[in-house]
């Protein structure tokens, strides 16, 4: 198992790419505690992902979470804070930078760029962990989740009924 101090130092550094919200790095998290480190399964990492996103809160749950699994309550705060803090002093002192230089022409073209990069980014997520939940095989979970996608960007219906009909798919056994 890690050490706090690893856990903290590879957390610091995703917190820094964490565009688009923490879920945003769900890559490379699963990618540094499943695949390089061996930290924990794929399917141990999906659980902890369920969990977060059915607990209230914060989408950044599932980081603690990760902690919690690793080393414990040390393991929870350690790493909760590694990836809240960083970010957040840099996108202050950030902020107060961006503020003072006004309507600047590549100002205008960064804010621009930074949207697609954070959508690439969740889409990145969700395709990941989707990949995971559904397995080997799992195909037809995968389109529904392509078209899923496809149809709340085409059609302007709340996505809420896009998942309900998913749900029901999955209670009629068709995924």
């Amino acid at each position: 198992m890690p050490s706090l101090a690893e856990l903290i130092l590879h957390f610091a550094l995703l917190s820094l790419l964490a565009f688009g919200g923490g879920n945003a790095t769900l890559p490379e998290m699963q990618r540094l505690v499943v695949e390089q480190y061996h930290w924990m399964s794929a399917a141990t990492f999906s659980e902890l992902f369920a969990v977060a996103q059915a607990a209230p809160g914060p989408n950044v749950l599932v980081v603690s979470l990760i902690g919690l699994q690793l080393a414990g309550i040390p393991g929870f705060f350690a790493v909760t804070a590694a990836f809240c803090l960083p970010s957040s002093l840099l996108m202050y002192g950030f902020a107060r930078w961006w503020r003072g230089v006004g309507d600047a022409p590549w100002r205008i073209a960064v804010q621009g760029a930074v949207g697609p990069v954070a959508v690439g980014l969740v889409l990145a997520s969700g395709w990941l962990m989707a990949a995971t939940a559904a397995g080997p095989g799992g195909w037809p979970a995968m389109l529904l989740a392509v078209a899923t996608v496809i149809l709340v960007l085409a059609l302007p219906w709340n996505p809420l009924w896009w998942i309900a009909a998913g749900a029901l798919l999955g209670l009629a056994g068709a995924v």
